[in-house]
This record gives C-alpha cells, structure tokens and sequence, in this order.
C-alpha cells in the first residue's frame, strides 16, 4: 500500500496520466482528438491532427538512439511525428521539458511496469509506427526520449529546439 501511495502523490506531483499495465495490450492506436480535453503544458499542447503543418519522421533503434535525435520547429506550428520502431523491443518517444522528462525517467526507474497514454508520447512496439501531433505554442529547447528501463540512461534522448 505504501508503494501505490507514493506512486499516487509522485503521479499527482508530475501532473502524469497513469495506468497498470495489462498484459501485452496495444497502445498503438490512433489516438482521438477532442479540443475540449487539450490541456496546454509548459512545451505545447496536443495538436489537432486536422492542423498538421509539417510531419516528421522519427526512427527509434536498439542502439538507444533516435534519427533524427534533433528536430527545429517554428512555434505556433503542429507537428505529426511518425515514429517507427526498427528495433527488436519496444520503445517510445516522451516529448517534454528537460526536467518533465528526467522526474518520468526517474519514476519509470522505480515502476518500470507502469504504463501511460498521454498526448505527448507514442509506444512502438518492434517493426511498428506511432503517431504525436503536438503544437509546440512556445519556444525554447525541449526534449524527447525513450523512457523504457535503461533506455534514457543508454542516451536515447533527442532535443526540440522551438523558435
């Protein structure tokens, strides 16, 4: 019990959506944009994938690396990342703040079974596709990384620079 507390004050603390995973389920699926649920965070909001002004192309590997590892965007724009993974176990791209990202790191650490389907990220399982569409609303440097175990401390991180 100790455990699922300090799991629901570290989740209320980093503001993260939580769910236990079950089993081998898909969490591919496309996700539904509703305008009324978009929440704006400190790098952006969930974009409406009817707004898309430039899609690009992500591929994730089992040397813990993203290519590209850095992408430019002008603020104000909606990105659609399709990222694939070409690796032989399953990865994921968190975008988020520098900081955002190393408290979920750290978290993912302590539960590595937890599972999240928030916005801001897309889980790929090997040989697949994902999708974010992510409106980046204010400038600066941010990031995106693998958060499965080991994988962030491998150095799959990549950087946004928003202009």
């Amino acid at each position: 019990m100790k455990k699922l507390n300090a799991l629901a004050f570290a989740v209320l603390a980093l503001g993260i959506g939580v769910a236990y995973a079950h089993g081998d389920e898909e969490h591919s699926a496309p996700r539904k944009f509703d305008a009324s649920k978009v929440e704006p965070t400190d790098f952006g909001q969930e974009g409406n994938p009817k707004k898309v002004t430039k899609t690009i192309k992500v591929d994730m590997t089992d040397s813990m690396r993203f290519t590209p590892s850095d992408v430019s965007i002008k603020k104000g724009e909606t990105i659609k990342f399709v990222v694939h993974n070409d690796g032989k176990v399953l990865h994921e791209m968190v975008l988020g703040t520098k900081q955002a990202i190393a408290e979920h790191a750290a978290l993912m650490k302590k539960f590595p079974e937890m599972e999240h389907a928030d916005a801001n990220m897309a889980h790929v399982k090997p040989g697949k596709a994902g999708e974010i569409v992510w409106q980046f609303t204010k400038p600066g440097e941010f990031q995106f990384a693998c958060l499965q175990p080991g994988h962030f401390e491998a150095g799959m991180v990549g950087k946004v620079v928003v202009k």
